[in-house]
């Protein structure tokens, strides 16, 4: 796979020492991160113990030569517009950050390294497929 998208449950795996989260980035040419995942992750920093901790390790993760931060473009817009759209023609909504980081896995074709299973909803939707 040379393209993966982290999602916020598979880098909090990752943190736990999960080795095959690990040997997937490891394996990536590029790994992708969405600024939707990072704003989830600093959400959480700020309600733990461990906030300046917790941004350091990030910010060595995404300082990573592998690690691209993916902003949303008129594109990313298009694909979320698109994905949503189709899951509520489907009766089956995803939260918005959800959608914002299919939207970003989809405009790269990367696949996405997640633990929630609800992004199976998503059609056309890349996923990594867990051990």
């Amino acid at each position: 796979m040379s393209r993966l998208l982290i999602d916020t449950s598979a880098y909090s795996r990752l943190l736990l020492g999960d080795p095959n989260v690990r040997e997937a980035l490891e394996r990536a040419a590029v790994v992708y991160m969405s600024v939707f995942v990072l704003a989830e992750l600093y959400v959480g920093f700020k309600g733990g113990s461990k906030e300046t901790r917790n941004r350091q390790v990030l910010t060595r993760f995404v300082s990573r030569p592998t690690v691209q931060i993916l902003s949303a473009t008129q594109e990313t817009a298009e694909v979320f517009a698109g994905i949503e759209h189709a899951l509520k023609r489907a009766g089956a909504p995803l939260p918005l950050n959800d959608v914002w980081i299919a939207a970003h896995a989809l405009e790269t074709g990367a696949v996405l390294a997640t633990f929630d299973a609800h992004f199976r909803k998503v059609p056309g939707l890349r996923l990594w497929d867990l051990p």
